[in-house]
């Protein structure tokens, strides 16, 4: 859970890029503040400067303009060697996992070990502890080419881990894994929050991961804050435009007309009354539709009984709407009086 003290601060922070077409202002007046041991999310499109603003944070990219303060200290002011120290307390994982190909699990969790000068016998008892605490303890003579995307992830995270970070920084770092992979790699995360009280920061492109694992999130776009709050606050009133588009979806700028548009009847004779029809309906074409009349009955587990649904006015969202009913299966028909 956060705490009232800020880890990290962000004030004023810009970052340019020079290009041969003049230069490209990636981040403009970001001011964030980051609090220690909460997991908090940066969300926004492709392009928004969001990878950009988590490698300002540690120092890959360094910033043309403001402040990033940890632990209350500039790290422009630093000297080099300080700014050395300081990352090492900032692990970062990757989308694309980095894992060093020619090196096992163990040694690959041992590479920071040895950079920042620690025992070999130190360094692998360390990557021993933290191999185990992810699950791959007995995996250590693998190499990344024999691991899942998951596990290449799992080892990224305790090599993360090695130097004991007091912030995890996770860019995109579920984007290339299916979606139990990622269920798993965000528990993980959750789990090394509360047991190790380390801050996570997520970079995501994916509403459903803020959702999950959370507890602020900040709106990125077009290289500016939009709003930062609360997940929940943010999801059930979304202030920004970005904020409701991806929140919402393509519903937030496109309002779905019905009027006099068709009507269906789909009849429940047979299905298990627990298959969430409508729902799966409308998660799979990604448009609304308006029930008119219901009259369903649960017996002995079996849906029967029949409902009225109306579909969008417009004819592409109809036919997809009607070819899953097909596909599905699902027992329909056209009504023009919908009354039973």
């Amino acid at each position: 859970m956060q705490s009232a003290e800020p880890i990290i601060e962000l004030v004023g922070l810009g970052k340019e890029f020079r290009t041969s077409n003049g230069p490209i202002k990636a981040l403009d007046d970001i001011n964030l503040s980051i609090g220690r041991g909460e997991i908090f999310g940066i969300i926004g499109l492709s392009g928004a400067g969001k990878s950009t603003l988590v490698r300002c944070i540690n120092y890959l990219e360094e910033p043309t303009s403001g402040t990033v303060l940890f632990e209350n200290k500039s790290l422009s002011d630093m000297r080099p060697r300080q700014r050395r120290f300081a990352r090492q307390s900032m692990g970062m994982i990757f989308q694309q996992f980095n894992l060093l190909a020619q090196r096992n699990v163990l040694q690959n969790v041992c590479f920071p070990l040895e950079i920042a000068g620690v025992q070999k016998n130190e360094a692998t008892k360390r990557a021993m502890e933290l191999l185990e605490m992810v699950g791959l303890k007995d995996r250590i003579k693998a190499y990344p080419s024999q691991l899942s995307g998951g596990q290449k992830q799992r080892v990224a995270i305790a090599r993360a881990l090695a130097t004991n970070p007091k912030i995890l920084l996770c860019d995109e770092a579920t984007s290339a894994l299916d979606p139990n992979t990622t269920k798993s790699i965000l528990s993980l995360l959750k789990e090394i929050n509360k047991t190790l009280g380390v801050t996570v920061v997520v970079i995501t492109h994916e509403m459903a991961v803020i959702e999950a694992i959370c507890d602020r999130v900040a709106i990125i776009d077009q290289s500016h804050i939009a709003e930062v709050g609360s997940v929940a606050d943010i999801f059930s009133e979304p202030k920004s435009k970005i904020g409701r588009q991806l929140i919402l979806g393509e519903a937030a700028e496109h309002v779905v007309k019905f009027g006099n548009s068709k009507r269906v009847r789909i009849t429940f004779d047979g299905r298990s009354s627990f298959e969430p029809v409508v729902s799966n309906l409308i998660l799979a074409c990604k448009v609304p539709v308006n029930i008119i009349h219901a009259e369903t009955k649960d017996i002995n587990g079996t849906a029967m009984g029949q409902m009225v649904i109306q579909l969008p006015e417009d004819e592409v969202d109809q036919n997809r709407i009607l070819n899953y009913l097909k596909t599905a299966k699902i027992t329909h028909e056209e009504v023009k009086d919908y009354g039973i």
